[in-house]
């Protein structure tokens, strides 16, 4: 896109600016204080305690995702400890990274005032990032790299330096360092290289080859992990992605229920127009900024919705996309009173954009009181954070069992209730889960002299206590109690305690083994 000077019209006295600055920087002050609050006051969820397992083992990489996500929570838990707060935090801090690269790539786009504003408080508006975004996932990795990537092109586009290729290449390989995802980034750098007029220069240049030979070596960790492990993460993976089922119009408005609700009833479709606005004037005029971002945004979009035909496309997996589009939202803004639009136009499309902040802001800070202070349950055990809460109900039961059995360990076969466990008990026993050990390579030893030889407890949500592979095994599963996990008074879920005796679990079982493979969630 085109570097325009500033628009004078933009131009405000110098007092009445300092003190919209300090307005707005009050408003992200006060958010981020919020994001805070919820971190600390609610009990992780069961993939925030699977990843936080993660950022204990000594591990290139994971079966399910790059390393990214547990060296983010390794670095917070040896700041806050283990603590709820300690895996979360790393999260808020991607926010407020994420922000400040939004608001420069505007700033430098536009040199416009209510522009960077925009930039700066759509993410606030959206409740992914307004408030989800202190619950830790690759995801919450993945979104500032991304957008440093973005920057750093946005910076190329500025200065003409091929250098800033390769800064786009460190953060690129970042991004895949974090989640697979960012491969689908890689249509939009490939037309802001091609499309517009410099195409031969950037092809004859050694910064875009040299940038992507970096990306490769910030990304070898995962490629070496791999390597060494049967190429595992791409094979769970690639059967993720090309996975089919019939059409199904419930999970394609799932798909754009989730999008509402976690990007904003009004903010989405004015992201969408934005975006749509900014794709047209990209694509029209070759300007290389606006294809960057209308693209990183589009393709995406594309594919998930491709995918939401057959499948469930999970909360977080179109997460990254959306700064792009609130960047080119912000930016399309202002270009449209500089390009001569109607001025009904100009005023409707910045309107919109209040409208959508105001309310999705209003919006972020009723779930928050809902989570945080509201003593009821509206939405049934269906309630995305309820459904994942009481687990120190169960571990608590468990612990009074092992007292009374003897038992030196616990036996679970998913990967949600082992992770919940290991996380209420963090190392007072060892907690195993004894299938799907592909999932688990590389990890340390639990303490096997605590568990060959004696007793264990065996923890698993009914009816998956009942599970097929324990006749595959000696052991004797003796029945205990049946614990109720409930969240503001409903019941979540049941879970069946069993005294385990006569078996030890093996840890790496060869990968033919029933208790190795890995069952890939849609």
């Amino acid at each position: 896109m085109t570097i325009t000077p500033p628009d004078p019209a933009s131009h405000r006295p110098p007092h009445s600016l300092q003190r919209q600055w300090i307005a707005v920087a009050a408003l992200i002050a006060a958010m981020t204080a919020m994001r805070i609050v919820y971190a600390c006051a609610l009990d992780l969820r069961t993939d925030e305690a699977y990843y936080w397992t993660w950022s204990k083992e000594g591990v290139l990489s994971f079966l399910d995702h790059p390393p990214m996500i547990a060296w983010f929570i390794r670095l917070g838990t040896a700041l806050f400890g283990d603590t709820a707060l300690g895996v979360r935090i790393a999260g808020i801090v991607a926010m407020l990274v994420t922000q400040l690269l939004l608001a420069d790539i505007v700033r430098r786009v536009t040199h416009d005032f209510r522009a960077v504003v925009f930039a700066l408080l759509m993410p606030e508006a959206a409740l992914y990032y307004g408030l989800l975004m202190a619950k830790v996932a690759p995801d919450t990795a993945l979104i500032p790299f991304a957008v440093a990537m973005l920057w750093s092109l946005v910076r190329l586009n500025e200065s003409g330096d091929g250098r800033w290729w390769l800064a786009a290449g460190l953060f690129a390989g970042l991004a895949l360092l974090s989640k697979f995802t960012a491969i689908m980034l890689l249509p939009a750098v490939a037309a802001f290289m091609l499309v517009p007029d410099w195409r031969m220069r950037w092809l004859r240049s050694p910064y875009p080859w040299a940038a992507a030979l970096i990306a490769v070596v910030v990304f070898s960790p995962v490629l070496i992990w791999n390597y060494q492990h049967d190429w595992a993460s791409f094979r769970f993976q690639f059967v993720r992605a090309v996975a089919t089922h019939p059409l199904s119009l419930r999970t394609v408005g799932e798909f754009f229920g989730l999008q509402f609700g976690l990007v904003g009833f009004v903010l989405l479709p004015v992201a969408i127009s934005g975006v749509a606005m900014t794709a047209w004037r990209g694509y029209r005029s070759r300007e290389p900024v606006a294809i960057l971002l209308s693209t990183a945004v589009i393709v995406p979009f594309g594919y998930f919705f491709w995918k939401s035909l057959t499948l469930r496309v999970g909360d977080t997996w179109p997460m990254f996309l959306w700064p792009a589009g609130f960047a080119a939202t912000a930016i399309n803004a202002t270009m449209l009173a500089r390009e001569k639009f109607p001025g009904w136009v100009v005023k409707s499309t910045a309107g919109w954009i209040r409208t959508a902040i105001a309310t999705g802001i209003a919006f972020v800070v009723a779930v928050f009181l809902y989570y945080v202070a509201a003593p009821w349950n509206f939405i049934g055990r269906t309630d995305p954070v309820g459904g994942e809460a009481g687990y120190e109900q169960v571990a608590a039961r468990a612990r009074e069992q092992l007292k009374k059995t003897g038992a030196t360990w616990i036996a679970t076969t998913d990967y949600r209730t082992y992770a919940m466990l290991r996380w209420h008990f963090n190392g007072e026993v060892p907690v195993i889960q004894v299938n799907e050990r592909g999932r688990f390579q590389g990890f340390a030893d639990p303490g096997t002299d605590r568990v060959a030889g004696h007793a264990g407890l065996y923890v698993a949500r009914e009816p998956d206590n009942r599970l097929p592979l324990w006749d595959a095994t000696p052991a004797v599963r003796t029945p205990l109690e049946r614990v109720e996990r409930s969240w503001r008074g409903v019941v979540m879920d049941t879970y069946a305690l069993e005294k385990l005796t006569g078996w030890t679990p093996q840890l790496s079982p060869p990968p033919e083994s029933l208790f190795f493979r890995w069952r890939v969630l849609a």
